[in-house]
């Protein structure tokens, strides 16, 4: 099959840049299947798997965008990671949704949500859960005493209840996010963090904080976690309950609740974390539905309802 990815980043990224990591990560996974892939993306774009079509910037980002010109003359379908109010005439098309939409923002067509929960909520049947490469993580069995809270500094990411427990409990807590906030006592603020740096930290850490006070669309950070042997602490918000059990992670729904599991949460397997990320999470089982997705398309001209995790309540 030969597959045209669009989007409207320049690839790979440099920082976190989760939105984008997924495309890389979807665009090695086709290649590795045996697939050809073209990129479409900004200019500037290197990404070994794929030919890269490099388009405008400002041309990727309009709304009304028509790809048609871009697509090379042979491809089966097109799958765009940005909003596209129509699809080329001539070829089916899918577009995911990586990000939670407002109220009055319609669902745009073929829109496939990242989990069960983020489809329901947008009231569209269609999902497939984000993948990334094991390889880019650093599997590690002996944890240091320390936990680790990896994100924006938003209140709706809930980096504050980390911030609390550490205050209360006395257990040192690394934060990493985007701006430089004022920590003190058990708190260290390391900045933003990538690459090599951010796989070091999860191997290393105890435990991820991802304690979401939002209806999160996915979790990317989750599964960074979960590939490094480090379980999550978290909340029963969005897709977390879809993506963690109790395994391989403690979900809560206070605070109190969430500084009791903090007790016992290192008591999870490093290689269970590492199992069940690697069963449902990686670049190969997304890529592998989202063939599945494509075909259905090419078939029906509409994509098929999602398949949940087992687990998913």
């Amino acid at each position: 099959m030969h597959v045209a990815v669009a989007s409207h980043h320049r690839l790979p990224v440099q920082g976190y840049g989760g939105t984008q990591r997924v495309v890389v990560a979807l665009v090695r996974g086709l290649a590795e299947l045996g697939h050809r892939v073209t990129l479409l993306a900004q200019p500037g774009s290197r990404v070994r798997e794929a030919r890269v079509v490099e388009v405008a910037a400002r041309r990727l980002r309009d709304p009304g965008i028509d790809l048609t010109p871009f697509l090379p003359a042979d491809a089966d379908v097109l799958h765009a990671h940005f909003p596209l109010a129509r699809g080329p005439a001539s070829l089916p098309f899918v577009q995911t949704l990586h990000r939670n939409l407002k109220p009055s923002e319609a669902v745009s067509p073929n829109t496939i949500c990242l989990s069960r929960d983020h489809a329901r909520r947008h009231g569209v049947a269609a999902f497939v859960y984000n993948g990334l490469d094991p390889a880019e993580y650093i599997f590690r069995h002996r944890k240091e005493g320390w936990d680790l809270y990896l994100g924006r500094l938003h209140s709706a990411k809930g980096y504050h209840w980390a911030i609390e427990a550490a205050r209360k409990t006395g257990r040192r807590v690394l934060v990493a996010g985007g701006w430089r906030p004022s920590f003190t006592g058990t708190v260290k603020y390391v900045g933003e963090v990538d690459g090599n740096r951010k796989a070091v930290l999860l191997a290393r850490a105890r435990c991820l904080w991802n304690p979401v006070l939002w209806d999160e669309p996915f979790g990317l950070v989750s599964i960074e976690a979960l590939f490094s042997g480090t379980p999550v602490l978290g909340t029963h918000r969005g897709a977390l309950p879809e993506v963690l059990t109790p395994e391989v992670a403690a979900l809560c729904d206070t605070l109190e609740q969430i500084l009791d599991a903090q007790q016992s949460i290192g008591t999870r397997s490093p290689e269970a974390c590492r199992a069940h990320a690697e069963r449902y999470f990686t670049h190969r089982a997304m890529a592998e539905r989202y063939v599945e997705v494509y075909r259905h398309v090419i078939a029906t001209g509409s994509p098929p309802p999602g398949r949940a995790t087992p687990y998913a309540s």
